[in-house]
């Protein structure tokens, strides 16, 4: 009990109480200097400061409007170059539209005109319609999401739910190989020349990138065309990314569907061999 009568007694430090009572012999710390050469020396450092402000507030008054037309000289720059570049891309899709169409008039002319309408279709190079099926295809909702972390920092996706390049390419082949008749991905028209791989994180098709969800749209038979692709190989490697990894996957028959041409077709000609075969 004496112990705790000793600590409740003297709750403050012997140490602090005899620096305290110092500095009350000496008078009172921090007030404002007694001599004149303390006064003398406060008053030059205040104006000091306020000199030192005074210069800066001035500086920066002279040198504002120079700032300002140099962001506006470099806001003007940039407005002058997107104009330029728009134009530009304006001329490009103009010459390409121009050369597409100089190739399909190239491929009319390649013999009668139900052959030369049968190497446009196939070709890519003219506009399709007509039954079939669309086929959409998305990353799984945990994915879109980003739940879990961002499924992109990892070069092998396919346990995140995320569609993948080569998912897309397998989806396409199918189709070919269940009858479709043209196909296209987002708008985009598939040939035998086009491609489907990855950049990065994007899946491009003919170097353009697409967004999710992937929407497949095959011109055929439409119920054939369907069942075919569900049976198949591919089909059951779509459902197995639903079951396994949460992709989401919906295929409905159409019986009207349209797939554009392809926007530029190389034009490539073919001539039998003058040559005789050894048998």
């Amino acid at each position: 009990m004496s112990l705790i009568t000793n600590v409740m007694d003297h709750s403050l430090d012997d140490g602090y109480a005899e620096a305290a009572a110092r500095r009350k012999a000496q008078g009172e710390a921090g007030g404002l200097p007694k001599t004149l050469r303390a006064k003398l020396g406060l008053a030059s450092g205040l104006v000091l400061a306020a000199l030192v402000v005074t210069v800066g507030a001035a500086q920066a008054r002279v040198a504002a409007p120079v700032v300002a037309k140099e962001r506006q000289e470099l806001i003007d720059r940039i407005d002058r170059e997107t104009s330029a570049a728009d134009k530009l891309e304006g001329d490009v899709d103009k010459l390409r539209d121009d050369v597409s169409e100089r190739q399909r008039a190239a491929l009319s002319k390649s013999g009668g005109s139900g052959q030369a309408d049968l190497v446009g279709v196939l070709s890519g190079a003219t506009a399709v319609h007509g039954p079939g099926v669309k086929l959409v295809v998305n990353d799984a909702k945990e994915a879109t999401t980003g739940g879990g972390g961002n499924p992109r920092e990892t070069a092998d996706f396919s346990d995140t739910g995320r569609v993948r390049d080569r998912d897309m390419q397998r989806v396409v082949n199918g189709l070919w190989a269940s009858g479709a008749e043209a196909v296209s991905i987002n708008g985009q028209r598939l040939t035998a020349l086009s491609a489907i791989r990855a950049a990065g994180d994007a899946i491009l098709v003919d170097n353009k990138p697409l967004v999710p969800p992937y929407t497949v749209l095959a011109v055929g038979d439409a119920k054939k065309l369907s069942t075919r692709f569900q049976n198949s190989a591919d089909g059951l490697y779509l459902h197995a990314l639903e079951e396994n990894y949460g992709i989401r996957t919906s295929i409905s028959t159409e019986s009207d569907v349209r797939v554009p041409a392809a926007p530029s077709v190389i034009v490539r000609t073919a001539q039998p061999s003058t040559e005789k075969g050894t048998s």
